[in-house]
């Protein structure tokens, strides 16, 4: 997770947090049938290169079998463990 993501919360907040549930959600846009119909996945653009690189024929074809953007899905697989990486070396 990115820094810019995370935020400080006072003692009294977290206890407060622990307390909460789905129902204790504040009211929000609906999100019926028709939203979940037409959601998409939207990956932030960012410059790519263009490699040559060899996967497990098993893992190139189980992303494949998901359609049409499996590299796509395949890079945020890895900037996950990246990023996952990233923030336990920084991490005292």
């Amino acid at each position: 997770m990115s820094k810019k993501n995370i935020i400080a919360v006072s003692l009294d907040e977290a206890e407060a947090m622990e307390d909460r549930t789905r129902d204790d959600a504040p009211e929000g846009e609906s999100m019926g049938p028709d939203f979940w119909k037409n959601a998409r996945v939207v990956y932030p653009h960012a410059p790519k290169e263009r490699l040559t690189v060899r996967f497990d024929s098993d893992m190139v074809q189980w992303f494949k079998a998901g359609g049409r953007g499996y590299q796509t899905r395949m890079n945020a697989v890895l900037r996950s463990y990246f990023e996952a990486q990233e923030n336990d070396r920084t991490e005292p």
